[in-house]
């Protein structure tokens, strides 16, 4: 099974393919620099399979990467976050 997370900005979500087919994203609101996440969602045949938490890791890479930060108000994202203290150097306070 692989993985890619890619951005699509039309629809202000990451999305993640599994197999080529898109199996759930994780949405933002763009205040600047930084992206307020309101929701996680994985399409039903491939929860319990870890697709959640590499959509959310894959998106957090990408956004480390050209230095964004984020605001997790989505539950999902938040817990991961809370999860993997490593990536708590992303979060700020909503802007």
């Amino acid at each position: 099974m692989s993985f890619l997370v890619e951005e699509n900005p039309a629809k202000r979500r990451f999305e993640i393919l599994v197999d080529d087919a898109l199996a759930g994203f994780t949405a933002y609101l763009p205040q600047g620099e930084v992206l307020v996440f309101t929701h996680t969602e994985v399409d039903e045949p491939y929860q319990g399979m870890g697709v959640g938490a590499a959509l959310i890791q894959g998106t957090l890479d990408q956004i480390r990467a050209r230095g964004g930060r984020v605001v997790p108000k989505c539950p999902f994202m938040a817990a991961f976050i809370q999860r993997h203290p490593a990536y708590a150097d992303l979060v700020v306070p909503e802007p």
